[in-house]
């Protein structure tokens, strides 16, 4: 037998034996399972952002284990099992590649994104912006919106028109802010350019969660760097400018 397939068949053991045999495992439920699952998926994805190759694939074994895990309940209810599970991914997958799997011609990733799209909407009821879960995070939401649009031609046509909406939109927030505007009308506004910019990123092949959480991690260990110098030095940062906290926060960026 193939290594892989007895893996799996021996991880579907374990669980089967887990749900039969642990307290804690056999108390589970879809629900009690939930946030788990997405704490696993932050972490594989902060492992991804440090490229970190070993935490990668620990991660993804702990997301495995959730799908077999979530799998074994369906099978419980009744509702579905694994093999399911299976056969629905492989028929999306070779219904949503017919450049791979039938006759269908394409020259770029951007037409293979485009069909995915079309055949989706093809088989579906569903709104353009159904597939759009509520509980994303707001900038992962955002790139996904403008994302899914394009794939129905609602898009801008070059770089330089989404910035100059991100340079207008900049201009009417600092309008607002200048002019004393309400909380509500700031907020409105800096929403306007944040979607913009995520908009401009989509443009330049950057992804914007990925660019912050990156500038993130780069700030953290610049900062913890500066605490670390102004501990060694006898000071109180309180008590220290900004322009005494700058040399050690320069010296972190030269140090990368």
């Amino acid at each position: 037998m193939d290594k892989r397939l007895k893996l799996f068949k021996q991880l579907l053991n374990i669980m089967d034996d887990l749900r039969e045999k642990c307290p804690w495992d056999k108390k589970q439920t879809y629900e009690s399972l939930r946030h788990l699952t997405i704490e696993e998926t932050y972490e594989l994805a902060d492992a991804i952002i440090e490229n970190n190759s070993d935490g990668i694939k620990k991660e993804l074994g702990d997301l495995l284990l959730h799908i077999v895990f979530y799998a074994k309940i369906g099978s419980e209810t009744g509702h579905f099992d694994i093999t399911d599970v299976l056969q629905s991914i492989c028929d999306k997958l070779t219904e949503r590649h017919p450049h791979i799997y039938g006759n269908v011609k394409v020259t770029s990733d951007e037409e293979v994104k485009n069909n995915w799209e079309k055949i989706k909407m093809k088989n579906s009821s569903k709104k353009v912006l159904a597939g759009v879960p509520n509980t994303l995070p707001a900038m992962v939401k955002a790139y996904r919106i403008q994302d899914k649009v394009k794939g129905v031609g609602f898009d801008w046509e070059k770089p330089v028109q989404v910035w100059d909406k991100v340079q207008e939109e900049l201009n009417e927030l600092k309008s607002v802010a200048e002019n004393n505007g309400s909380e509500k009308d700031l907020e409105n506004e800096f929403g306007d350019l944040l979607f913009a910019l995520i908009n401009y990123a989509r443009f330049i092949n950057v992804n914007p969660e990925n660019a912050l959480e990156k500038t993130n991690k780069k700030f953290i260990k610049r900062f913890e760097y500066l605490e670390k110098q102004v501990k060694e030095s006898g000071k109180n940062m309180k008590k220290m400018s900004l322009k005494e906290m700058d040399v050690f926060w320069n010296e972190a960026k030269n140090k990368e």
